[in-house]
């Protein structure tokens, strides 16, 4: 989305909402730089009193990360995800059992509610998933190291069947938690040290309910026995 020339009124907050758009729309990913004060303020024909506190006002929500000498880093694409990521902090393991809740719910959420495309998609990110898990394994079998590049496909693609499964559950206020609970990971930091449940298989009626219980099975990285999950 083009910057485009403020208009009269709340100079900040027309910044602030052009700036949050461009974060939203993916403009500027999470982790890339925004472009600099003198920059923004030629692109928008504000002061850069303006922009700095239209930056300041951001940061303060957890959008933008400010970093002296360096520049300002997008950290959230919203206030929720960027309020989620400071509660979290670096506690790895606080991180994993928030992670671990929400996908639960999801996985049962997208039981009920996945549709045939939904789970023409699922498969989709399944399959990727498996080939860049088995290609990491792989290099392991023969005993070697695997690389940079290797990890972080692992890492990306188990990311986005994840993010997949969220977004079967049909609950915007869910993905988005999850997506601020969830970020990127690190090379380093395969295999998931917490493997959750992927979407759901089969549903079976739970005696005296009038509504289907999900069951989901987790494949497991290869070398692993799959573990299910009944909702």
């Amino acid at each position: 989305m083009p910057l485009v020339t403020a208009r009269r009124g709340s100079l900040v907050d027309q910044v602030i909402a052009q700036l949050r758009s461009a974060i939203a729309d993916g403009e500027w990913p999470v982790g890339s730089r925004i472009p600099p004060e003198s920059e923004l303020a030629s692109s928008l024909e504000v002061g850069r009193n303006t922009v700095r506190e239209s930056v300041r006002a951001l940061a303060h929500g957890g959008l933008l990360e400010v970093r002296q000498g360096d520049g300002t880093y997008v950290r959230a694409t919203t206030e929720l995800s960027g309020a989620l990521r400071t509660l979290c902090g670096s506690e790895l393991r606080e991180v994993l059992e928030v992670r671990r809740t929400l996908e639960v719910e999801s996985a049962r959420l997208a039981a009920a509610r996945c549709t045939p495309d939904d789970l023409e998609m699922l498969r989709g990110a399944l399959a990727e998933r498996d080939v860049a898990v088995a290609g990491v394994a792989e290099i392991t079998r023969r005993g070697d190291e695997p690389g940079p590049a290797e990890l972080e496909r692992a890492a990306r693609a188990d990311t986005d069947f994840h993010l997949t499964v969220v977004h079967c559950a049909g609950n915007a206020l869910l993905a988005e938690l999850y997506r601020g609970a969830s970020s990127r990971r690190s090379p380093g930091a395969w295999p998931p040290p917490c493997p959750p449940p992927s979407a759901p298989t089969t549903t079976s009626r739970t005696p005296g309910s009038s509504r289907p219980s999900p069951t989901a099975t987790w494949s497991g990285p290869p070398g692993r026995p799959a573990t299910s999950w009944t909702g």
